[in-house]
């Protein structure tokens, strides 16, 4: 086995760490004194025009499009090199989008399009968004429908030959996004199965009977907004993939959105400690400096463990997507629920090293610390992925082995 990473990967991973630190770590003191005054004063963390130099610097660098094909404009590299780089990229706390930190084009959604877009579809949607000219955001949960899809109630029926579309979505995101379209997951067979019931439609934000509702806000810099839709007809040049047929689709595509979250994730945590340690070398209490005493040496040992053990399974499903593996549901929701409830840990030993200064604003520690929380419930609360897994696992009567599974799985349900 080659646990080693290409040159061209760490040379990545470097000029990151540099462009870190030289573009995007001076935001970082705005963006936490701009976010005490969100709720107020609703709006993006990072203003407009440094949004748009991050977003050029990242076509100059070679950071924009990662695992975007080079026929679209991208870099073709894949997913572990997007890994990479986004762990360094989330050292900071400012990101390339001004809600999230995200590289463009946001790679879920990308995953999603590229798998199931038709040819007119790749011409409207597919490629603008991955040259940055729109956006996309997902609709899929619903004020009674969260993580058990079995209860979405927003319908898509056949009438005249169009489909006509009519429920509300919940926490959907981006809607103040001047361009954008949304991937919404309709039921179009009540009585099919999971695997037959859904179907996805790609819905312009601006299309007659599309309407944003109220702002619910959150902890972060992401709102969100219910998303009504009243008799809106569409034909079938709208549906995204087979009739019938998203779910599987979209069990991928929240398989990548959790690889880049526990990516996230790992990148935090490694600041954090970092942190630690400055902290417990500088500090000085009662005589002695912090680092002597044995109870901050176990935060910082088990820290760097429980960083180290999701890290690496976090690479090694990166390398799975990279291979051509769909199925990615146990490692998608193992480094989830591990890396985010990792970073929990690591950032409650953070504040508690630093005391009254861990829980101020001037650190951004305690701004790690609500995101995460945000973190163990977006892509499916960790009890969920705690139940998908075992029933898997209970469904194959056997333990799971890593390096003996199919590229591809029919066994969705």
């Amino acid at each position: 086995m080659d646990f080693s990473i290409s040159e061209e990967y760490m040379m990545l991973k470097e000029s990151m760490r540099e462009f870190v630190k030289r573009e995007m770590m001076p935001l970082e003191k705005g963006l936490l004194e701009r976010e005490l005054s969100l709720w107020s004063e609703p709006g993006p963390l990072i203003p407009e025009e440094d949004h748009q130099r991050l977003l050029q610097k990242t076509r100059e660098l070679g950071f924009w499009g990662l695992e975007v094909e080079e026929k679209f404009g991208g870099q073709g590299l894949g997913m572990l090199a997007k890994t990479l780089v986004v762990e360094e990229m989330c050292k900071c706390l400012v990101g390339f989008s001004p809600h999230a930190f995200t590289l463009p084009p946001d790679a879920p959604n990308l995953y999603y399009l590229n798998d199931c877009c038709s040819e007119s579809q790749r011409e409207k949607y597919f490629t603008p968004y991955c040259n940055s000219e729109i956006d996309s955001a997902m609709a899929c949960t619903e004020p009674g429908a969260g993580s058990d899809v079995s209860g979405l109630k927003t319908k898509a029926v056949r009438k005249n030959g169009k489909w006509v579309i009519n429920g509300t979505k919940t926490f959907t995101s981006k809607c103040d996004y001047p361009k954008v379209f949304f991937i919404l997951i309709a039921v179009t067979d009540p009585e099919a199965s999971s695997k037959n019931r859904f179907t996805a439609f790609l819905i312009d934000r601006e299309h007659p009977g599309v309407r944003v509702g109220r702002e619910t806000p959150v902890i972060g810099a992401m709102p969100t907004w219910d998303l009504i839709l009243e008799d809106v007809e569409v034909s079938d040049d709208a549906v995204l993939g087979e009739a019938g047929k998203a779910f599987i689709p979209l069990q991928n595509r929240f398989g990548v959105r959790r690889i880049e979250l526990a990516s996230r994730c790992t990148g935090m945590a490694e600041r954090l400690i970092q942190m630690m340690i400055d902290q417990a070398n500088n500090r000085v209490t009662f005589g002695k400096p912090l680092a002597e005493r044995g109870v901050v040496q176990n935060w910082i040992a088990d820290s760097t463990m429980e960083l180290e053990a999701v890290r690496w399974p976090l690479y090694y499903a990166a390398w799975k997507s990279d291979q051509g593996y769909k199925d990615l549901r146990i490692e998608g929701a193992s480094i989830k629920v591990a890396a985010t409830e990792m970073l929990t840990r690591v950032a409650d030993r953070a504040i508690q090293v630093h005391g009254g200064l861990g829980v101020s604003k001037e650190l951004g520690i305690e701004h790690v610390a609500r995101m995460v929380r945000i973190w163990r419930i977006l892509e499916g609360p960790s009890e969920i992925h705690r139940w998908l897994i075992s029933r898997q696992i209970l469904r194959g009567k056997k333990v799971y082995d890593p390096f003996i599974v199919e590229k591809d799985s029919s066994e969705y349900e």
